[in-house]
């Protein structure tokens, strides 16, 4: 008996290896979403390697090329000295973009996670136990989807005042209706399957079989949704510093830095066209590898 149990087991481990290892396959073959994917790698080596500099330097590196201001050379074009060119301070580009991206990057990805849980958990109850718990929480999540994202962000910062912290809780609520209808809608379906029977008929709490075993199995639609609202994310961080209300000078961030360059687009079109382009092309490379992800988690696309 033991051993046909533990053939048994190890025949299950290998069809879900084979399950993540087909879905690999699968993305693989999406050049666009590959190409996304190692671009967002890159940018993920330069944002840990500037918290490196900043650790062993002890933000000397930083104070010294990102911040500090040199009038004599402001406005200066991108040259072989300076590849990105200069700001209207003086400051190098190509620094204040690499410093940039991990405010953009980690602050987006920590706000989605944020919303994912709480969002997530919200929806997974709501589906779970229907009636009036259900019609309570989605007609919460109904009033915040209501209100655009970034006019709810904006109302948030602006009431809680302009700092990491407060962008980073407004992004997040701004995002917990979608994350709790995306949830929501597999939980429905699988929460009568028999599985989910079985767990109640040995006893299982319903905390273990909605964290255990259904939110598992709907893990498809919720990995390709944080994706593409990371890059919703970094677009609302961009957008709310633009305003003033995210991150303040002297801090690098790619929508603070196209704000101050607003006054300089005729003459100085790198200190524009550059911040603009890596917002650009992060939500690109995040959007591409959202479908990748889609099209190699559908199970209608398998054959």
């Amino acid at each position: 008996m033991r051993k046909v149990k533990s053939e048994e087991m190890a025949a299950n481990v290998g069809k879900q290896r084979t399950l993540w290892q087909e879905t690999w396959r699968r993305f693989k073959k999406n050049k666009l979403a590959m190409a996304g994917l190692a671009f967002m790698l890159l940018l993920v080596i330069l944002a840990v390697a500037t918290i490196v500099i900043d650790i062993v330097t002890n933000k000397s590196f930083y104070n010294a090329h990102v911040i500090k201001q040199d009038l004599r050379g402001r406005l200066q074009p991108p040259s072989l000295a300076h590849p990105f060119g200069l700001d209207e301070f003086g400051r190098d580009m190509l620094y204040r973009m690499i410093w940039a991206i991990r405010y953009s990057l980690f602050m987006g990805t920590i706000a989605i996670a944020l919303s994912c849980i709480v969002g997530g958990t919200l929806g997974a109850i709501a589906g779970y136990y229907g009636g009036k718990v259900d019609n309570v929480i989605m007609r919460i999540m109904d009033i915040l989807l209501a209100i655009p994202s970034m006019l709810l962000a904006i109302a948030i910062v602006a009431a809680l005042g302009s700092s990491i912290v407060n962008l980073l809780i407004a992004i997040a609520i701004s995002y917990i209706p979608t994350f709790a209808r995306t949830v929501r809608a597999p939980i429905l379906t699988l929460k009568d399957q028999e599985f989910v029977e079985a767990g109640k008929a040995v006893g299982a709490s319903d905390f273990r079989i909605i964290f255990k075993y259904i939110i598992p199995n709907s893990m498809a639609p919720i990995i390709v949704q944080a994706t593409l609202g990371v890059a919703g994310a970094i677009l609302s961080i961009a957008g709310l510093s633009f305003l003033g209300l995210g991150i303040q000078p002297p801090i690098p961030e790619w929508g603070a830095m196209l704000s101050n360059a607003r006054s300089y687009i005729r003459d100085s079109w790198h200190i524009t066209v550059i911040p603009g382009l890596g917002i650009m092309l992060t939500i690109l490379a995040l959007n591409v590898i959202g479908d990748g992800l889609r099209d190699a988690l559908d199970p209608k696309l398998k054959n």
